[in-house]
């Protein structure tokens, strides 16, 4: 035989086998992808994303991420994004002219059906840097509508009547050890009994069908992280919520990197944390654990007069894992 022949014939069909591969590679990762027929179910009456631990910059998963955002956004139509803490890895931003604001953020969720409002939160990243220029943003940028380093939002539908307070909280000057430290300039100036106590006559007087805090860092999760910073928030804001656990439904938060859900005690809060929209890390149960995942992703939250519902959804726009809750 022709051994030219023979090294051709090989080569052939070691390409035939690689392709075969990559094709079944392809079908497998897109098999359990949802449709828009799908993310249909998703719709409420009220209709909201949930994003954190974003900026990388377009790298790891946050440009495919960014896009299926987009994409689900045509068929749910959230009323805005909840952008809860570290839009900006590593070192915050210095100025509202920062290059990071269009290589994090502008020019990665730039489909037009993300051109909503987007509601942040200050992370300790943020902390890094400048955060008066993440509050100062909101007079640059239409949809980034920062009410205060904490402050609250209600979204209600007209036709069924049906609210959401969305209780957004400044969790990072909650914590001791970002105190004191250069890393992490304004945390000292910051008003811890004030925040609380805000946070506090929010709650007593919040109305609405469901009420939900969000914040940057966990009150429980399982995390390689230090531990402290869960019983710092387990000591400042976890009292409130048992205090008012009649009317908060959720606490839902990033920094961890995971999708969580844990409950814990007998008060009925659900304790939720966000997966990364970028760099995801891994995760094991703990104590409560109901569910844990370590993709990247956002969550769906949305709401009618009946039900209350945050969907968890990886990058390939699968829901993960759902939160229902009917009222108490």
């Amino acid at each position: 035989m022709d051994l030219s022949v023979s090294i051709k014939s090989a080569k052939r069909n070691l390409l035939i086998v690689f392709l075969a591969i990559a094709a079944s590679v392809i079908v497998f990762s897109t098999a359990h992808a949802q449709s828009p027929t799908q993310w249909e179910e998703l719709e409420g009456d009220v209709s909201l994303f949930i994003g954190n631990d974003l900026g990388r910059n377009g790298y790891y998963d946050q440009k495919p991420i960014a896009e299926l955002m987009g994409k689900m956004a045509e068929t749910i139509g959230p009323e805005a994004v909840l952008a809860l803490g570290d839009v900006h890895h590593f070192g915050g931003v210095k100025s509202v002219n920062d290059p990071l604001w269009m290589t994090n953020y502008e020019l990665i969720y730039s489909h037009p059906e993300l051109m909503i409002d987007w509601m942040p939160i200050l992370g300790n990243h943020e902390y890094r840097g400048n955060t008066q220029a993440v509050l100062d943003y909101s007079n640059v940028s239409r949809r980034w509508v920062m009410g205060g380093r904490y402050y609250t939002r209600v979204f209600s539908d007209d036709d069924s009547k049906v609210s959401v307070r969305i209780v957004f909280i400044d969790t990072t000057p909650l914590i001791d050890r970002y105190h004191n430290s250069p890393t992490y300039p304004d945390v000292n100036n910051q008003d811890v009994k004030a925040q609380l106590a805000w946070i506090d006559t929010t709650l007593e007087n919040a109305k609405e069908d469901w009420v939900i805090v969000v914040g940057h860092h966990p009150v429980y999760a399982q995390t390689k992280k230090d531990i402290i910073e869960q019983q710092d928030m387990q000591r400042n804001l976890l009292p409130i919520l048992r205090k008012y656990s009649k009317k908060v439904d959720m606490y839902v938060c990033g920094h961890i990197h995971n999708f969580q859900h844990i409950r814990r005690g007998n008060d009925g809060i659900d304790f939720v944390v966000n997966s990364a929209g970028s760099l995801a890390r891994s995760v094991t149960p703990t104590e409560g654990t109901v569910f844990c995942s370590p993709e990247p992703g956002f969550s769906v939250l949305t709401a009618t007069p009946e039900k209350l519902s945050l969907s968890m959804v990886d990058k390939t726009g699968t829901v993960i894992h759902k939160i229902e809750r009917t009222h108490k």
